[in-house]
């Protein structure tokens, strides 16, 4: 079994790199404007997704298993759904200003969109991340769990140095390009 660290940041690494395939899907398929790297670093990974994904499993993970009803309807996916699209659009637009402030920009632009604030956040992209949180509270992260419980302590503990050496190299050198 995992100790809870390391397996605290496989999972970050995990929804950085679900978070990547789910932008470039967007890209090629949906918008159909042709492959690109989606994040600000070299790897197949968004870290931005990954501490999303982070937040709303600390934050809406309880709401999930407690049964909260009303006349018989249940209303945990309803509140997990709403806590998704409100943290992830506050993370969003965070991210937008981090960016701006570090490189200038940011990596989205939603101002040809109808409900939109400043090309930072919008509806539609807040209702999808909302649905992406039902699919990772109620779905990607109990099976993570159980992946987690049969992985040996040295596999998971390498596996995360590894993974967190690999990420702390890209970032630096995305740094040391573009800063020295």
């Amino acid at each position: 079994m995992c100790k809870k660290w390391y397996f605290v940041f496989l999972v970050f690494y995990v929804y950085s790199v679900i978070g990547w395939c789910y932008e470039v899907f967007l890209e090629v398929a949906v918008y159909r404007w042709g492959f690109s790297n989606r994040g600000f670093l070299f790897g197949a990974y968004c870290p931005v997704y990954g501490f999303g994904a982070l937040l709303l499993l600390f934050f809406l993970r309880p709401l999930q298993k407690k049964r909260l009803r009303w006349h018989g309807v249940p209303l945990s996916p309803l509140l997990v759904f709403a806590g998704t699209m409100f943290l992830t659009t506050a993370v969003e637009l965070l991210t937008s200003y981090i960016l701006e402030t570090f490189t200038g920009g940011w990596l989205w632009d939603y101002h040809t969109y109808a409900v939109q604030f400043d090309g930072r956040i919008a509806l539609n992209p807040s209702i999808r991340f909302g649905l992406g949180g039902l699919l990772i509270v109620y779905g990607i992260q109990p099976l993570l769990e159980k992946a987690a419980a049969r992985m040996g302590e040295t596999f998971c503990r390498n596996a995360a140095f590894f993974l967190a050496a690999l990420l702390l190299l890209d970032f630096c050198v995305i740094v040391i390009g573009r800063y020295i």
